[in-house]
């Protein structure tokens, strides 16, 4: 078994596993345990705990590998291997029962920062619909057993975009100008509330296009990965004044639009 297939099964199992426990703890009933960048910003204790079990099973598995996680910051391990968690993307849809919402597992080579690494393998998964979508490197991208292509090209009618806003006040008129300039090429579009989802709809087709400011590594390291080997391209911006890198998901012949639509 090659390394990057022995990763994306890791990934796959633990996604899995984790997202079952999300699933359980939100039939219990949600409890927040604080906010991060801003009010809105909020972290549940199913997060830390989802996010502790990842932990537990990567460190059993594969001790020697170093973790950047959403929830507990970074470790360096003493491979060259760094496994990039978001325990609960789409937090806010989590804590209202939106079914939205998923464990991202990525496993990357070289340096744990994403414009230095290379993504191995990767899991998105959402507990509330069942579905895995799943990709290694050269291995392509699959939702369970199928395998996933981006839209080659929009319908007359216009792409279907997604996007997201950053939690904090300040960024709101910026995002939303970036929107107003999307939209003459867009049919509509989609605010789904997990970055993972968009991206990994985007290399299922779902979706032409995805873009946003302010994604955390751990918001794109599984969902990009989906949709390089989907055929589509992942790119972007450096930081704006506010720190937020812009990501621009989509298929090669729209991209560069997006990307010049959102440029700032």
């Amino acid at each position: 078994m090659s390394l990057t297939h022995e990763l994306g099964t890791l990934a796959q199992e633990i996604a899995k596993e984790a997202g079952e426990l999300a699933l359980r703890r939100r039939a219990e009933g949600v409890a927040v345990a604080g906010t991060k960048s801003a009010l809105a910003d909020i972290v549940t204790e199913a997060d830390q705990e989802v996010e502790q079990l990842i932990r537990d099973r990567l460190a059993a598995e594969r001790p020697d590998d170093g973790f950047l996680g959403e929830e507990s910051g970074a470790e360096r391990g003493t491979s060259d291997i760094t496994w990039v968690v978001d325990p609960i993307d789409g937090t806010v849809n989590y804590a209202y029962g939106i079914p939205s919402y998923a464990v991202s597992i990525a496993a990357v080579a070289g340096e744990p920062d994403p414009q230095r690494w290379q993504a191995l393998a990767g899991a998105v998964f959402n507990p509330a619909s069942g579905e895995l979508f799943h990709a290694t490197r050269d291995g392509g991208a699959w939702l369970h057993d199928a395998r996933l292509t981006v839209n080659a090209e929009p319908s007359a009618a216009g792409a279907l975009v997604a996007t997201g806003f950053g939690y904090r006040p300040e960024t709101h008129a910026g995002d939303l100008a970036r929107l107003s300039r999307v939209m003459p090429i867009a049919r509509d579009i989609r605010r789904i509330g997990a970055a993972s989802l968009d991206l990994a709809f985007v290399a299922a087709g779902r979706l032409d296009a995805y873009f946003e400011r302010g994604l955390a590594p751990w918001d794109h390291a599984a969902g990009g990965l989906l949709v390089t080997e989907a055929g589509g391209r992942l790119g972007g911006l450096p930081a704006d004044q506010h720190g937020r890198v812009l990501i621009v998901a989509a298929a090669p012949g729209l991209f560069e639009k997006i990307l010049a639509l959102a440029t700032d």
